[in-house]
């Protein structure tokens, strides 16, 4: 159950290997990228994580395919300690076409995606950029402090923790617009962040997205309540004519199946919490907090999971995410408290992603613009503003064929933003349709769990490459 012995877990909490060192590691097993320098004390010759960093700064090698150059940086934001860990890659003499920004999951941090970045680099003219969440994997830890009291707020305030941490680093990067992949409650967040920030998306790619479906008791509570609400609109009108009574029955089978839209999978509607979870969640205790108090049986602990959920992977490989997830799960408490704020103890999203993933590229946005073209800034007088819709983007569902997240909410969300793109259509003229870029899939892939771009990354990679070769396309097609 725990294959790790307290002899190993006490050497490895003590020893307290730097995380830079770790995920740096993970890194190693990339195609492409240097190895780990073999110098057993190389965290005391290269002095800290910012010296590892720039040591391995900008390495350039050639492989099978083409010239690549990548580098890892700690990237600035405003305010006190807040900094994004970012992982770049492009292909050397390429001119940059298309750039792809990827997000990890609860917890998680860049260096999990090492399966895909040797793959995901190669199309031409593409840019990578890998980023760990504000808060999270090594981008800095700043206290998450939210000032709302009411639940609404907290959890606008809390999307806006990451996600305006990552429109500034948008900014810093000079980068207008890009495709955004995201896993877990990266996708959650990456939903958030195309609804506030729109028009900076060519496409989204939401890989296995904490959040999508309603919880089935919330959906219960509702139903309730338009039963009592009908039952009693019954009784005071229970003189009037049949046909009226019929229409009060139509108009409540039409609100109950709009609220069913979404149906848990039936073993996680069954899952029931045990009740000493509810306050320690609302207190924001997270697996990481008690992970913490463990001390030096942490990795012992941590090796329960990692030598079951990565398996399937080489030994070196399953070692290196195991001595990684553990030095990211100690590290001081920070962006992971948001999930109590975004999720309940059910782990269903308390603002359901269902509830608003049609209007993902349908928003208005206002854009600056000049005799030559377009632009951002909102700092020059000159610029004339003048507002936008989006037109619509492609929006991909990955999900693991034994994934534990619900499938079905993806394709509820496909059906809804489809059903969108068809009302917005229906008296379009010909040029409106033809600008119409909107558009909703949902792929599985083949025995994959949650993690679905490491448990089937050879599958996974084939078909995030054929949708970057689909912007590329769509791009050159633009007027």
């Amino acid at each position: 159950m725990f294959p790790l012995s307290c002899m190993g877990s006490f050497k490895q909490w003590w020893s307290c290997e730097d995380t830079a060192v770790n995920e740096r590691k993970v890194l190693s097993c990339v195609p492409f990228l240097p190895p780990l320098p073999t110098n057993s004390n190389v965290v005391d010759v290269l002095e800290s994580a910012a010296n590892l960093a720039r040591a391995i700064k900008l390495h350039q090698t050639i492989d099978s395919h083409r010239q690549r150059r990548w580098e890892l940086s700690r990237i600035k934001l405003s305010g006190e300690d807040r900094s994004i860990n970012e992982l770049y890659i492009e292909q050397v003499g390429e001119e940059v076409q298309n750039t792809l920004v990827m997000l990890h999951g609860y917890g998680a941090g860049l260096a999990f995606w090492y399966k895909n970045y040797e793959a995901l680099s190669r199309p031409l003219g593409w840019r990578l950029y890998s980023l760990d969440l504000l808060g999270m994997g090594r981008s800095s830890r700043p206290p998450f402090q939210l000032q709302a009291k009411d639940e609404d707020g907290k959890i606008v305030e809390a999307e806006n923790w990451f996600i305006d941490a990552l429109e500034e680093w948008r900014k810093q990067r000079g980068i207008e617009r890009f495709t955004l992949m995201a896993h877990s409650l990266g996708g959650y967040m990456a939903v958030a962040y195309a609804l506030k920030y729109p028009g900076h998306l060519k496409k989204l790619i939401l890989v296995s997205p904490a959040g999508m479906s309603e919880d089935p008791n919330t959906i219960n509570e509702r139903i309730h309540e338009s039963a009592e609400k009908t039952s009693t609109m019954n009784d005071s009108t229970q003189h009037r004519d049949e046909e009226t009574s019929a229409s009060v029955k139509d108009a409540s089978i039409l609100l109950e199946t709009d609220i069913c839209e979404v149906k848990a999978s039936p073993n996680t509607s069954e899952w029931h919490y045990p009740k000493w979870l509810a306050p320690l969640w609302d207190a924001k205790i997270s697996p990481f907090t008690v992970l913490r108090w463990t001390g030096p049986f942490g990795p012992k602990i941590v090796s329960g999971w990692t030598s079951r959920r990565f398996s399937h992977l080489p030994t070196e490989e399953a070692r290196a995410l195991h001595d990684y997830s553990y030095s990211l799960f100690i590290q001081p408490s920070s962006g992971e408290h948001a999930l109590a704020c975004i999720l309940t103890p059910r782990m269903f999203a308390r603002r359901p992603l269902i509830r608003r993933i049609q209007d993902v590229g349908r928003q208005y946005f206002q854009r600056q613009t000049t005799g030559s073209g377009t632009l951002e800034s909102s700092h020059c007088a000159s610029l004339s503003t003048k507002m936008e819709r989006e037109n619509g983007y492609p929006i991909v569902f990955f999900y693991g064929e034994d994934d534990w997240m619900d499938k079905e909410g993806g394709f509820a969300a496909q059906q809804k933003v489809l059903g969108l793109k068809r009302q917005m259509l229906k008296f379009a003229t010909p040029e409106e349709k033809h600008a119409d870029e909107g558009d909703a899939k949902v792929i599985i892939v083949p025995k994959a769990g949650h993690i679905v771009y490491l448990d089937g990354w050879e599958y996974f990679n084939r078909k995030v490459t054929e949708e970057m070769e689909g912007v590329s396309q769509r791009e050159k097609e633009r007027p």
